[in-house]
């Protein structure tokens, strides 16, 4: 499988909203990625391509607290190809860009057994109020102890609070 990822096109924006479509049988995450993108929320938005079919997407946005700090939501990858690693790849891109970027912190909410692979752990997000359920919230530090003496709450872009 040669799957190629990359920074997301114009020509992209349409097969991104259906494949997250299809990827959670709902448009809410959709909807979601291209309100993000709309209030320039988005800071990394890399799709995975096999033979010039796009069969993965990540995003990371900016959180409007703490500063500094990127929520990842969602990652979507074709039904058909879950569990091929197409996600992991993605993951590790987004992070990769982020760190490099400068940003120091991503907060994700999801299923821990399979984000602390990627090194999300609760306890880091523990200290912060978050209007999610807190079992589910976990963040991983691009750069050590950058959230040290930042308790507080968590505070998502606006389209996070305009879903259904």
């Amino acid at each position: 499988m040669a799957i190629t990822v990359r920074t997301e096109t114009l020509e992209d924006l349409d097969k991104i909203h259906s494949l997250t479509c299809i990827a959670f049988g709902q448009r809410g995450e959709a909807d979601l990625v291209d309100m993000l993108r709309g209030e320039g929320d988005l800071v990394v938005s890399l799709v995975a391509e096999e033979n010039g079919k796009i069969v993965g997407h990540v995003a990371l946005s900016k959180m409007v607290e703490p500063s500094g700090a990127l929520a990842l939501a969602p990652v979507s990858v074709d039904p058909i190809k879950q569990r091929a690693g197409i996600g992991s790849r993605l993951i590790q891109a987004a992070h990769a860009i982020a760190e490099q970027d400068g940003w120091h912190t991503v907060f994700v909410l999801g299923d821990p057994n399979y984000y602390q692979r990627f090194g999300f752990r609760h306890e880091i997000a523990a200290s912060f109020n978050t209007p999610y359920p807190k079992e589910f919230t976990m963040a991983l530090e691009l750069k050590p102890n950058s959230l040290d003496d930042l308790p507080g709450q968590l505070v998502y872009p606006a389209a996070f609070s305009k879903l259904d």
